[in-house]
């Protein structure tokens, strides 16, 4: 990319465009300082430093997956973590025992194993491992893997059951502890590094699938006198310890109290969130300027009921979520189940839901929807240790963010959302580039 030089990118409904190249822009001196239609990109200006952007592998992406055939198995790879044929993933989440997305509930270890004599991987071993290591294989040395449990084994918990919520019983707070060591463990053996993990999924809510509930104190006191003691003894503390893993309404009141406590805080990394109760993008610059050595990891978003083919407007709502997330501090991206099949599962308590690929098990065939290529306009043009820089719109209309990659190339993303075409000037040291983007489009811009 020639100095000058402005690269464009576009995703735009009723058009052909998929993360398609337009033709160049070329910056011209700023020489009549235009006050209109500007985006400022301020790159003196650096906040937070970008992990990864990625995607969930659930059971039931594998299963699906497997169902394939190989070509277009190797297309949904490819597609995700192939950096030139497809969107970049690097950074991936999967679950500790089961989850919604499994073929049914499933723990490591039988029932009133405590002392986890009986822990065993081997369900994995069929489905969910075969998978990361094909993400890893292809991602190579940047892949980074975090883990979720939805659910204890049911002896642990209070309710008897690993669905419908219920909570941990005290007396196992040490041997679910000692379980989290053991996958660790476990899965270095396969060759795989678990980069890190939260503590639970969705710890506020009693859903009917596998979940489990913490008070905000539980929590903090699990980690503090628990888990973050068993990672440390097990020589573990480099694995990352996230909290919360659920939406961004309670994000800060839940930062609060488990930094809080210094004796809980030195063991965690940052605080997860999920995007299903609105944008609340101001509560994670809350977490940020009170806390700012702590991380923000969006660790979940999809769109609920079913498989939504062709919608327009989910790929919309990310693009909305990333930027406005990506504004307020967040570090870390991954969406939720990166393939589902044609009814938007399998799922064991039917909470079928869509994904960015639809695997059409029946035909053989692979639906992207419009969520792969808006969530490609930042995954594969910004990078892990990307910054944040500073810039400025002149519109509301217009959603924008922009970032300093590595190698030094400048990615400015642009979103309209609205039914108009409407004209934008990037401006970026005493340089111009007039153009415009489409009604319901997505662009990335890219320069040096």
């Amino acid at each position: 990319m020639s100095q000058g030089t402005i690269r464009v990118i576009q995703t735009a409904k009723d058009t052909a465009d998929r993360l398609t190249e337009k033709q160049a822009l070329t910056f011209i001196p700023d020489t009549e300082e235009k006050e209109n239609t500007l985006i400022n990109i301020y790159d003196d200006l650096e906040y937070q430093e970008i992990e990864g952007f990625g995607g969930a592998l659930t059971e039931a992406s594998a299963v699906t997956l497997a169902k394939l055939s190989e070509e277009n198995q190797k297309k949904v790879i490819d597609a995700y973590f192939d950096r030139e044929q497809g969107i970049g993933y690097t950074l991936c989440r999967s679950h500790i025992q089961s989850c919604d997305f499994s073929l049914g509930n499933y723990t490591y270890v039988e029932e009133q194993d405590a002392e986890l004599a009986t822990f065993d991987i081997s369900r994995d071993h069929t489905s969910i491992i075969p998978l990361i290591k094909r993400a890893s294989n292809a991602v190579g040395t940047d892949f980074r893997l975090f883990s979720s449990p939805w659910s204890p084994p049911a002896f642990m918990k209070t309710n008897g059951e690993m669905n419908n919520g219920g909570k941990l019983k005290p007396e196992y707070r040490e041997a679910w502890a000692n379980l989290f060591v053991k996958y660790i463990q476990a899965y270095a053996e396969e060759g795989i590094d678990i980069w890190g993990v939260s503590v639970q999924n969705e710890a506020k809510a009693q859903q009917i699938w596998d979940s489990c509930i913490y008070t905000a104190e539980e929590e903090k006191d699990f980690v503090r006198d628990y888990l973050g003691p068993a990672l440390e003894k097990a020589g573990l503390s480099h694995v990352k310890v996230l909290i919360w893993d659920h939406n961004k309404e309670r994000v800060y009141d839940r930062a609060k109290v488990a930094f809080e406590d210094q004796a809980a805080s030195k063991y965690i990394w940052g605080i997860c969130f999920h995007w299903y109760s609105g944008d609340h993008f101001e509560a994670l610059s809350a977490v940020h300027d009170r806390f700012p050595d702590k991380k923000l990891f969006f660790s979940e978003g999809c769109q609920e009921g079913g498989v939504h083919l062709g919608s327009w407007k989910t790929g919309e709502r990310y693009g909305h979520d990333i930027i406005g997330n990506l504004n307020n501090w967040m570090s870390t991206w991954t969406d939720w189940n990166i393939l589902l099949d044609e009814q938007g599962g399998p799922n064991h308590v039917g909470n079928f839901c869509d994904a960015p690929i639809i695997g059409d098990t029946v035909q053989d065939e692979l639906i992207f929807e419009s969520s792969y290529y808006y969530i490609g306009h930042f995954s594969k043009y910004i990078r892990p240790g990307a910054k944040r820089i500073g810039s400025s719109k002149y519109t509301d209309h217009l959603e924008t963010t922009a970032f300093r990659n590595p190698d030094g190339t400048i990615a400015v993303v642009v979103m309209n959302r609205t039914d108009n075409e409407l004209p934008f000037t990037l401006r970026c040291r005493e340089q111009l580039a007039e153009t415009s983007i489409p009604g319901h489009a997505i662009q990335t811009l890219l320069f040096k």
